[in-house]
């Protein structure tokens, strides 16, 4: 027995997870083994016998070592850490690289004590490795699903993809030939079957990048592909023209549309595995001059931030939001355009206030994300649940709190406003520039500004921008440029150091890596209230509203950039400054 597997069975044996009589017996099966043809330790045994598990000889190792254990069938490793370590190695020594950084490489193993490893892993790398734990049975696996065929991507598996020979098929030829071979059920079973594993590649590709969606435009001469990651578009190598139909065909048949149908628009959903986990995407299919485009939203449960701190809420509006999602009636409505997070600021208010003694009722269109404890309806205008149906039905379950996707029209309104004035809270959203606003569109979707006056407690607008990449984010000095941007002088910047991102293998090099929000909460306290009443404009509810302290979206973008949380660009580019 070697010194390492004598010192794991003492540490068994103190901790009291076997006794001795099952050390003695596993002792004599390894005396009678043949470990030349199976080497095997003792810790094997006592595993093999049922005396005890892995999981918790990993855990005791942890504690030991002060290492922690990861989960790597939760675990989503970093492009860049893949791409740093071949694939090969990794199989050899039985090792993951987790994350990259320009300091070290976090790099999962499965016994701590095996230092030669550990430092042959260093040496390959040329850089510190930052060891966690995990089950060797898992980080093969998680090899194999992360790795791929052999660390295959999309640009190397469209290298191997030669054109035909002979003449090219016509168009609708070859749409003939796609439906053909794509609808037969034996092609879904052939991992091997170029498109299918085209298609799997470029979705695998988008989620180990953190998109958010999948573009997939025809062009007259091309077929282009593009990933939205942290908000911004990134053209991808795409696959030739030639299999822009097979690999359309292949999405409409995995998200359920007809295949047949390309003069109009279809929708779709998608649920399948990707790296262990498992996600949706919500596909749309458009009619365009040179093909069907294809755009897949990409739903990550797992992924979804769910706590307000993540948000980007500085503490003092954390705790001022923190008291609004707290009482007990009213509505609360989140503005701004498509894709600037309002849904996900919504699920984490449900999520801050989702209790046992809670009765949580939510209609979507459609429900994005499960939330454990909390009822979620799904619209389906189609069958004629539509929100004002929902909402309906939905006050004589006797909830406490109320989330609506999205109000609409009058009559969805009307009920979101007599359901507040009954004893709900009741969460939605509204399309506005910014937070005021939603006064003037509530009042333009037919409500008596009274009742807006009365039922409404807050309207708080936000927009995202990208964070400083925490690994290659460094302080500079701002230039007489970016202080005139943010309409900031240099002697409220005083010593103040902006940060941005240097662009590292972490980042992508873009600089960047996720996203906040900047926010603007308007409070509707007595005042405000009596305003609305006498119906004032959206601009003299804003100029109030800033006198008596609310900060506008460029403000608290301009406090995060003088935090060293992002850049002047970024707010800038989606912030509009006060012009009076």
């Amino acid at each position: 027995m070697s010194s390492e597997d004598d010192f794991l069975v003492q540490l068994i044996v103190e901790r009291g997870l076997v006794g001795s009589a099952e050390i003695e017996k596993a002792r004599r099966e390894l005396e009678s083994a043949d470990l030349i043809e199976r080497p095997r330790r003792l810790s094997d045994i006592l595993i093999e016998q049922g005396h005890v598990r892995s999981e918790a000889i990993l855990q005791l190792l942890g504690e030991e070592f002060s290492m922690p254990v990861v989960d790597l069938t939760r675990y989503r490793p970093h492009p860049s850490a893949l791409d740093s370590l071949p694939k090969e190695i990794a199989q050899r020594y039985h090792v993951l690289p987790l994350e990259l950084n320009a300091s070290a490489v976090r790099v999962a193993v499965s016994d701590p004590l095996d230092t030669d490893t550990i430092d042959s892993i260093s040496h390959i790398l040329q850089r510190p490795v930052d060891p966690v734990l995990a089950l060797r049975d898992d980080i093969d696996r998680a090899i194999e699903r992360h790795y791929g065929g052999g660390g295959e991507t999309v640009q190397s598996f469209l290298k191997e993809l030669e054109p035909g020979t002979g003449d090219e098929p016509s168009e609708e030829e070859d749409t003939e030939k796609d439906v053909r071979i794509l609808d037969e059920p034996e092609a879904e079973s052939e991992a091997d079957a170029p498109i299918i594993r085209l298609v799997q590649m470029i979705i695998t590709e988008a989620f180990n990048r953190r998109a958010s969606d999948i573009h997939l435009e025809p062009l007259e001469k091309r077929f282009r592909v593009r990933y939205r990651i942290d908000g911004v578009l990134h053209e991808v190598e795409g696959p030739p023209k030639r299999l822009q139909l097979a690999i359309i065909s292949r999405i409409k048949i995995m998200s359920n549309m007809s295949i047949a149908e390309k003069r109009l628009p279809q929708d779709g959903r998608i649920q399948l595995m990707v790296g262990g986990r498992q996600i949706d995407l919500r596909v749309s299919c458009l009619p365009t001059a040179h093909g069907e485009s294809i755009v897949m939203r990409i739903l990550d449960k797992e992924g979804l931030m769910l706590g307000l701190p993540e948000l980007g809420f500085l503490s003092d509006d954390q705790a001022m939001f923190e008291r609004l999602i707290s009482l007990p009636d009213g509505i609360i409505l989140v503005t701004g355009p498509t894709g600037s997070g309002k849904t996900t600021t919504l699920y984490a208010c449900l999520n801050y206030i989702n209790r046992p003694d809670r009765k949580i009722i939510t209609v979507e269109e459609p429900v994005e994300y499960q939330i454990n404890g909390i009822n979620q309806v799904p619209v389906r205008p189609d069958v004629g649940m539509t929100f004002a149906a929902a909402l309906r039905a939905m006050l004589r379950q006797a909830p406490n709190v109320i989330m609506i996707g999205e109000i609409r029209d009058l009559e969805t309104a009307e009920i979101a406003i007599n359901a507040s004035l009954t004893g709900h809270l009741v969460f939605s959203t509204l399309h506005t520039n910014d937070a005021p606003g939603a006064i003037t569109r509530m009042i333009d979707l037919g409500i008596k500004p009274f009742l807006v006056s009365t039922a409404l407690r807050a309207a708080m607008a936000q927009r995202l921008v990208r964070r400083v990449c925490s690994h290659c984010g460094t302080a500079y000095t701002p230039d007489r440029r970016e202080l005139a941007l943010l309409n900031l002088e240099p002697e409220r910047v005083g010593n103040v150091q902006f940060r941005r991102g240097q662009g590292c293998p972490y980042c992508a090099n873009t600089g960047y890596r996720g996203r906040m929000g900047v926010f603007e909460i308007f409070i509707v306290n007595d005042e405000i209230q009596r305003m609305i009443y006498e119906s004032a404009t959206a601009h003299a509810l804003r100029s109030r509203a800033r006198e008596i302290g609310m900060r506008t979206m460029r403000d608290d973008g301009v406090r995060k950039v003088l935090a060293g949380l992002t850049t002047p660009e970024e707010v800038v580019s989606v912030t509009v400054g006060d012009l009076s």
